[in-house]
């Protein structure tokens, strides 16, 4: 209940923290109640995602950043950075196969990611679109197949691990000074930090 108390005092300013620590390991598990006390330190993440030969995606790597960034890894190896612009047009068109239950993320038929399922299934997609977040976090296929959305097994641990660690820092610090990253601070500045 403890947990769920502090949850209803951050209100809204905490909920995009909040979506980017369940989308990393579903929505059950004690883990998670660990993870929904503590306050993130970094503000976004750093995703890598790969297109695979099949023509789909697959999340590489992901990283707390202090900035939201996705970079994209072209079958041929180029790279190139997303813009918010780009995500924002992709997500919005990712929520509409959601609505419509032809998302692999929501009803998976075995095909390969589209670029904007890859991005939704990252903390970058549960940061940029977290107005989809309850469509998604709710839903018993997206929980199941979340850890198939990364290349491989490591790479999702190493993710999950990555922001756990930003997590346990986070609680530290609260527990040391009372205040610490995004909900804590009365400082402005760190509001506008996510996006980048």
């Amino acid at each position: 209940m403890r947990h769920i108390k502090k949850i209803g005092e951050y209100g809204i300013a905490g909920s995009i923290g909040i979506a980017a620590l369940l989308v990393l390991s579903g929505c059950n598990s004690q883990e998670n109640k660990e993870q929904l006390d503590a306050n993130s330190i970094k503000q976004g993440a750093f995703v890598i995602i790969e297109e695979q030969a099949d023509g789909g995606y697959k999340i590489l790597e992901e990283h707390p950043s202090d900035t939201t960034r996705v970079l994209l890894k072209s079958k041929d190896g180029t790279e190139r950075m997303l813009s918010n612009e780009e995500i924002q047009t992709i997500l919005k068109e990712e929520e509409k196969k959601i609505d419509n239950g032809t998302s692999q993320l929501t009803n998976p038929t075995g095909a390969g990611l589209s670029i904007g399922e890859a991005i939704l299934a990252s903390a970058a997609g549960a940061i940029i679109g977290s107005w989809i977040g309850s469509k998604l976090f709710n839903n018993q296929n997206f929980q199941t197949q979340q850890r198939t959305t990364y290349k491989t097994p490591q790479a999702y641990e190493r993710s999950k691990n990555s922001f756990n660690k930003t997590s346990t820092s986070a609680n530290r610090a609260s527990t040391n000074t009372g205040r610490s990253g995004f909900f804590g601070g009365g400082n402005d500045r760190n509001q506008g930090a996510i996006g980048g």
